[in-house]
């Protein structure tokens, strides 16, 4: 079957919303693309019409989004291309929807850390892992990578306060 692969820059523009269902659960979300031009008569960027977009995640990629990702934050989003029609009270409405393949943090406009989640632990935050910070089930490994690397408190101070840090280039 053919499909429609895009990938996307922008923003987080509502919380991420997850749910469980019958097939794993999944997170849903709206993204803000706003195109950029140069204008060359004013000598500067501006802002081209922003395109809202519902991400649809499935599975572990949910979890981790709703772990992971807020509001305003820019991320890459790659996935298949849907296009839907929908008629409410007498009127027919187009909406665009991704399902998601892939989703990550835009590091061009900023840093983030990355933690792994071994397979079969929940992404749910319930107690404070060894280095005093929130971790999945207060789980003793927490923190530290599926193969053996040093755990989240022994990384270098900079990194650690960089973590989910992002601020507009412009």
């Amino acid at each position: 079957m053919n499909e429609t692969m895009v990938t996307l820059v922008g923003n987080v523009a509502t919380a991420v919303e997850y749910r469980d269902s019958a097939s794993g659960g999944f997170a849903r979300f709206r993204f803000a693309v706003t195109s950029r031009r140069w204008d060359r008569q004013r000598d500067f960027w501006v802002d081209g019409a922003t395109s809202f977009y519902n991400v649809w995640a499935w599975r572990g990629l949910g979890q981790n989004l709703a772990a992971s990702v807020a509001v305003g934050e820019p991320l890459v989003v790659q996935g298949r291309l849907r296009v839907r029609d929908e008629e409410k009270e007498g009127q027919r409405r187009t909406f665009v929807d991704i399902d998601a393949v892939a989703v990550g943090h835009d590091l061009s406009r900023g840093t983030s850390a990355f933690r792994r989640v071994a397979r079969g632990d929940t992404v749910g935050v319930v107690g404070k892992g060894p280095d005093g910070r929130d971790g999945p089930d207060g789980q003793e490994a927490w923190g530290r990578e599926q193969d053996g690397g040093a755990a989240v408190g022994d990384r270098p101070a900079a990194a650690a306060a960089a973590e989910r840090t992002f601020s507009a280039p412009f």
